[in-house]
């Protein structure tokens, strides 16, 4: 009968034995703590509510669009990007060598294939690398962070390959993270933030110390306001590492070099750690900004900052202009780190056996491109300028028409792959969302996906300063659908502001 179908699933925890209840062992009474605490925006309750309402129109139902545009999450591929050619040669001959007698194939990309082959074992992508990645390939990294850096040394064996940067990102946190109560690790971390970086900070039961970007600055670090963050979190923590995200996410801001000597300084001065997450480092579009890493800036301060300023610098496959996210490829590059506890570095990274060695070759690739003189080089030149031309388009047209919107405001998108727009919210709307127990903003977007189908990811998930509300969106969208989803924002925002604050 429908009634104990009822109390089946209500009892769904328990089962039955000689007529006894035996009660699951995990429920969310016993669950880890921490997990409960993680939070993740970018994959969070709005996405969730995208993939129902796409599955409701894959089965025929209908709403006031046609599909959803999701915006949310910095997946060039899913949005349509084309696969950089050579690099997938490369992985191709990696894969199956035997494609190695095949003319389709160019030489350049047989010649690396066969070299990151040599360094596999049993020549086969499908072996266990040594835990800190393929020697050839940290080789290669280490080459092309010297010429990247105009010199700058870079010594191989402190290269280590990761399973994107999320996955190094992780592992030097885990380092991090000690003490009890008021000798708790301290992590700072930019406001607003990617929430991996929130979501690891609970994981592992650290203290989150917030300093917050300067938006009528676009975005700028404002070195006072470390001091400020800093003196405030000694009072219950011990601040040990500083995380800087250059160029932006989600805020698209690249940092200036004269900026970049400050946190350094700051860094030294207060004997911080340093994580220099660069993963867009290949995507600044703005003419008059450039990207600075971490570790130049460091060189040029002076022998007194390069040999004792402990600095990670993390970079992968899934951004840039190939935006290869399912390869899970990335690299770290770790300076100044005790011997003894790089030794525990390597332990814990042994314990995960190796990054993915396909993930491995595409970082390959990435760091070893073709060069102008192989006869690969146009057609890979000609694809590498047509998608970062394509975004800084994008990145251009984006800031232009959502500041035509009145009451969104939206700094210029100089670097990286999302615009984060401030949004108006009139109070009526915001009484509404607190009334529903919910953020402001993501009434906001829950509206504007029911609405228009199109999906992006509130501030309150990246973090914002009280009273300032905004979203994320990528703009990876061809230049077609981000002009339609452009327009509908605009629409929509009018059209929430008319409704809520009774405006014409």
């Amino acid at each position: 009968t429908p009634m104990t179908n009822r109390n089946m699933s209500a009892k769904a925890s328990a089962g039955r034995l000689d007529g006894k209840l035996r009660e699951k062992t995990l429920t969310l009474d016993t669950l880890n703590p921490q997990v409960k605490a993680v939070e993740y925006a970018v994959r969070g309750p709005i996405v969730i509510k995208a993939g129902e309402i796409e599955r409701y129109l894959e089965e025929g139902g209908t709403k006031p669009f046609s599909e959803v545009i999701k915006a949310n999450i910095g997946d060039a591929h899913a949005m349509g990007q084309k696969p950089i050619t050579f690099l997938r040669q490369v992985v191709a001959l990696c894969t199956f060598p035997e494609l190695m007698d095949s003319p389709s194939f160019p030489e350049d990309a047989k010649r690396r294939a066969r070299r990151i082959l040599q360094g596999c074992g049993g020549h086969s992508l499908g072996s266990y690398s040594a835990s800190p990645g393929v020697e050839c390939i940290r080789k290669d990294i280490a080459a092309y962070i010297e010429q990247r850096d105009e010199g700058v040394p870079s010594d191989w064996e402190n290269i280590y390959l990761t399973t994107g940067a999320s996955d190094g990102i992780m592992t030097i946190l885990r380092l991090l993270v000690s003490g009890k109560d008021s000798s708790r690790t301290g992590v700072m971390i930019p406001i607003p933030q990617y929430p991996l970086y929130s979501a690891a900070i609970s994981e592992m039961d650290a203290v989150q110390v917030n300093y917050y970007l300067d938006e009528d600055n676009c975005w700028a670090l404002d070195i006072n306001e470390l001091h400020r963050s800093y003196q405030a979190a000694k009072q219950h923590c011990q601040p040990r590492v500083i995380c800087i995200i250059n160029p932006g996410n989600p805020t698209g801001q690249v940092q200036s070099k004269k900026c970049i000597e400050e946190v350094l300084h700051f860094a030294y001065e207060e004997n911080l750690f340093v994580m220099s997450d660069e993963v867009y480092q290949d995507n600044v579009y703005a003419p008059d900004c450039q990207f600075h890493s971490f570790k130049k800036v460091l060189y040029e301060m002076g022998p007194e900052y390069f040999n004792s300023v402990e600095l990670v610098s993390f970079h992968s496959t899934s951004k840039g202009y190939t935006g290869e996210c399912g390869f899970r490829g990335g690299y770290m590059e770790v300076i100044n780190m005790d011997p003894e506890v790089k030794a525990q570095l390597v332990k814990l990274l042994s314990v995960r056996l190796c990054p993915p060695l396909a993930g491995q070759a595409a970082m390959d690739v990435i760091v070893n491109p073709p060069q102008p003189e192989e006869h690969t080089f146009k057609q890979f030149h000609q694809e590498k300028s047509s998608v970062l031309g394509a975004l800084a388009e994008k990145a251009k047209l984006t800031e232009k028409i959502l500041n035509a919107v009145p009451g969104i405001k939206c700094n210029p998108v100089q670097g990286a792959m999302y615009a984060f727009p401030r949004i108006f919210i009139p109070p009526k709307a915001v009484e509404e969302a607190k009334a529903l127990g919910m953020q402001p903003d993501m009434l906001y977007c829950l509206r504007l996906l029911e609405e228009t189908g199109i999906c992006v990811v509130p501030g309150s998930g990246f973090g914002q300063k009280d009273g300032t509300y905004h979203f994320r969106m990528t703009i990876l969208p061809s230049i077609e659908k981000l002009k339609v989803l452009l327009g509908k924002v605009r629409d929509f925002h009018i059209g929430f502001l008319k409704e809520y604050s009774g405006l014409e």
